[in-house]
C-alpha cells in the first residue's frame, strides 16, 4: 500500500530568502510576503488537491507555511525533522558574495556541482536519502485514493525527488528548483514499474505573475508621492 498521489510543497518566503542569505537548518520565520503566499498557496493548493495526511519539516518556516493549508483541509501537521533543508554548516545564514569572499575555491566548487566541504555541511546523498525515506515513509501508511501533502525546503524537495525519481543526486541536475509555496505532484507507479513515482507537474503555483508573487500583496500599489 501507498499513497496514489505526494505532493512535495515549499514554505513561503522568509527575510534569508529575501535577502539571498543560505538558509540550511537556521530556523528563521517567514516574513510578511511569506505568510501571504503561504495563504494564497494553500487556497491554490486545496483547489486541487485534498490531503488525508499533511507531513511537515520541524522547521518553523515549513510548519506554518503547512498549517496554513491544514486549516482549509481540517487536519493538524505531523513534524518530521528528517524533513528539514539541506545544513550547511558554517555557511548558514551568509550571502554568496560572503561566502566566496571567505572561501573561495570551496564556493567556486561549490557552484559548480561540488557538494561543499564545511564543517556540517551535509552531502546532496545525505540528503536525499533521508527526505526520500521520510516521505516514502508516510506514504506508505496510506491507500492508492490518498494524498499525502509534505511542506519541505527547496534543496530537501529536489534531491527527495532526484532519489524517488531513481536519479543520482551527486550529478543528476534534471530538476529546477521550486519557487517558495510552490509545489511537485507525484503519482504512485505500477507495481513492477521503475521508477516507483511519476513526475506530474513541478513547481505549480497560485498563477501570479513570479515577479508579482515575490513582492507580495502590495505588488500593485501606486508609489506614494512626494510629502505623502
Amino acid at each position: 500500500m501507498t499513497a496514489g498521489t505526494i505532493v512535495l510543497l515549499r514554505h513561503g518566503r522568509t527575510a534569508y530568502n529575501h535577502t539571498k542569505r543560505l538558509q540550511g537548518q537556521i530556523d528563521i520565520p517567514l516574513d510578511d510576503v511569506g505568510r501571504w503566499q503561504a495563504e494564497q498557496g494553500a487556497n491554490a493548493l486545496a483547489s486541487s488537491h485534498t490531503a488525508v495526511k499533511i507531513v511537515a519539516s520541524d522547521l518553523e518556516r515549513a510548519f506554518d507555511t503547512a498549517t496554513a493549508y491544514a486549516k482549509l483541509v481540517e487536519l493538524d501537521v505531523e513534524s518530521d525533522a528528517r524533513l528539514r533543508e539541506r545544513s550547511f554548516g558554517e555557511w548558514e545564514g551568509l550571502t554568496g558574495e560572503e561566502i566566496a569572499a571567505r572561501w573561495p575555491d570551496e564556493h567556486a566548487a561549490w557552484r559548480a556541482g561540488a557538494d561543499p566541504v564545511r564543517a556540517g555541511a551535509e552531502s546532496r546523498a545525505a540528503v536525499a536519502e533521508r527526505t526520500a525515506a521520510a516521505v516514502v515513509e508516510h506514504a506508505a501508511a496510506l491507500g492508492d485514493d490518498d494524498t499525502l501533502v509534505v511542506v519541505s525546503h527547496g534543496a530537501a524537495i529536489t534531491l527527495a525527488l532526484t532519489r524517488m525519481m531513481d536519479e543520482d543526486p551527486t550529478t543528476w541536475r534534471g530538476i529546477s528548483g521550486l519557487h517558495n509555496v510552490h509545489w511537485s505532484h507525484l503519482r504512485a507507479s505500477g507495481a513492477q514499474a521503475r521508477p516507483a513515482w511519476r513526475l506530474v507537474a513541478h513547481n505549480v503555483g497560485a498563477g501570479y505573475p513570479l515577479d508579482r508573487w515575490q513582492a507580495g500583496p502590495d505588488w500593485n500599489l501606486e508609489p506614494a508621492g512626494k510629502g505623502e
